[in-house]
């Protein structure tokens, strides 16, 4: 039997047109990432660039989902408090540490459909692949740390059944609010135990109760 040959060709303009993207996307931002600035700095043809990538935007696109890490997931033991303080800390790491998240979401919300998330509704008109591509790695940059969370069987006992978006929502806008205000001085591990705790205060089925996989439990 014959064996198939794929040309190589196309996928290694595609990887010279991502690689220049996501040099010049960290160098400087999303305004660097111009067609024309990307042809140059790969040496490919607009025409071949066109063919990987209808628009900028989906070239921009694909920069910023091959530069975002993937989301820190907390630790499945502990109490529910503690869990949720943890994922919390990590998403404050994630924006911290790796501001190319935070000027993905920001992209994002300038130029798409908020309710295209991955709790939300699929109202907007139809959207590229790559776009697509990178509001659900967004998405799920905070809603998987979460999901593992309210998944949990004591979570459930103790949270019933969740608006998952917003309560998510109420657990990140403090540490979001945290990173946009540009405070030098905002203490985010002190905010998620305040965030945290505000949170289980209004949404704990039995108030005064934290359920727990391990020390807390009820009367204790």
């Amino acid at each position: 039997m014959a064996t198939v040959r794929t040309d190589p060709r196309p996928a290694r303009s595609r990887a010279r047109l991502l690689e220049a993207a996501t040099t010049l996307l960290r160098s400087g931002g999303p305004s660097a990432v111009t067609v024309d600035a990307v042809t140059r700095a790969s040496n490919v043809a607009l025409s071949t660039l066109y063919r990987h990538f209808p628009s900028g935007n989906d070239l921009l696109a694909a920069a910023f989902h091959a530069l975002i890490p993937p989301a820190p997931i907390p630790p499945d033991k502990g109490s529910l408090r503690d869990r949720l303080i943890a994922a919390l800390n990590g998403f404050s790491d994630l924006v911290a540490e790796t501001p190319i998240s935070l000027a993905a979401m920001s992209w994002l919300a300038l130029g798409g459909d908020l309710e295209q998330m991955r709790w939300g509704n699929d109202k907007g008109a139809p959207e590229s692949t790559e776009v697509r591509t990178l509001r659900e790695r967004v998405a799920e940059q905070y809603a998987a740390p979460f999901d593992a969370i309210f998944s949990s069987a004591d979570a459930i006992a103790a949270l019933g059944e969740l608006d998952r978006t917003r309560a998510v929502s109420l657990l990140l806008g403090p540490i979001v609010l945290g990173k946009l205000s540009t405070l030098p001085n905002f203490d985010y591990r002190e905010i998620a135990e305040v965030a945290v705790d505000g949170f289980l205060s209004t949404h704990l089925k039995y108030p005064g109760v934290i359920t727990s996989a391990s020390s807390e439990l009820e009367g204790a």
